[in-house]
């Protein structure tokens, strides 16, 4: 099979990312949050579990560490008895410390605002810094890829790579700047209402017409229509 040149991945992205404005126009963040700080702590804890997860300890939490400097004193055995129902919170409750801990030294109790000074943060990688500086500061440095926008991109043959960080730079690459801002949460959500993990609903999907995965769904109207003109039916 020929390999797909880059002008058409790109014009298949944009398509995309028109489609999912349509779609979704006015999303906001799933995670409750009040200011940089509590962003920060809310995107450092949703790894590896559900924002509705997160919410459900946050306020309990944010009600006793509300910043930056009354959460740099904690005991992190304190705050792992607070968020022990997500994953890994033992860990998770070492690096809320010792974030807020480098926020109030070397920041002087504000959240950085630029990539370079997030990610030296415990427990903020690339992904975490994109969230924030988009839905804290309206800073968009990149596009958040989790586990929801590495599928769909992988699905939507926009990238290869084995890694959420390497597809980073292939969004990036073929995704015009303007439009890297929604792409994180309005992907998020269609994986979740339609381009699900296991049963993805290729039947009524908006894209199924410029999706290179849906071909292969048994029983997909349009997609078998599709196969049919392709190879000169009716």
């Amino acid at each position: 099979m020929p390999r797909e040149a880059k002008r058409v991945k790109r014009e298949r992205a944009v398509e995309i990312c028109h489609r999912m404005g349509k779609l979704y126009p006015h999303v906001e963040s799933a995670l409750n949050f009040t200011t940089p700080f509590t962003m920060v702590i809310c995107v450092l804890l949703s790894a590896q579990t559900t924002d509705v997860a997160v919410n459900k300890v946050t306020p309990e939490l944010f009600d006793r560490w509300p910043d930056a400097e009354a959460m740099a004193q904690a005991d992190p055995a304190e705050i792992a008895e607070v968020i022990r129902s997500i994953g890994f919170y033992r860990t998770k409750s070492v690096h809320c410390v010792e974030a807020s801990q480098m926020i109030v030294s070397e920041f002087g109790g504000q959240v950085p605002r630029t990539m370079k000074e997030l990610t030296k943060l415990p427990g903020v990688g690339r992904k975490t810094a994109n969230i924030v500086l988009n839905k804290a500061f309206g800073i968009v440095d990149g596009i958040a890829v989790d586990t929801h926008v590495f599928r769909l991109a992988t699905r939507w043959k926009l990238t290869n790579k084995p890694t959420p960080l390497q597809a980073e730079q292939d969004l990036l690459d073929l995704i015009p700047h303007d439009l890297w801002g929604p792409v994180n949460e309005q992907w998020i959500h269609f994986g979740r209402d339609v381009c699900t993990a296991q049963r993805p609903k290729c039947d009524g999907c908006p894209l199924v017409d410029i999706c290179p995965s849906a071909f292969k769904a048994e029983g997909n109207p349009k997609a078998k229509a599709r196969r049919r003109k392709s190879a000169g039916g009716r």
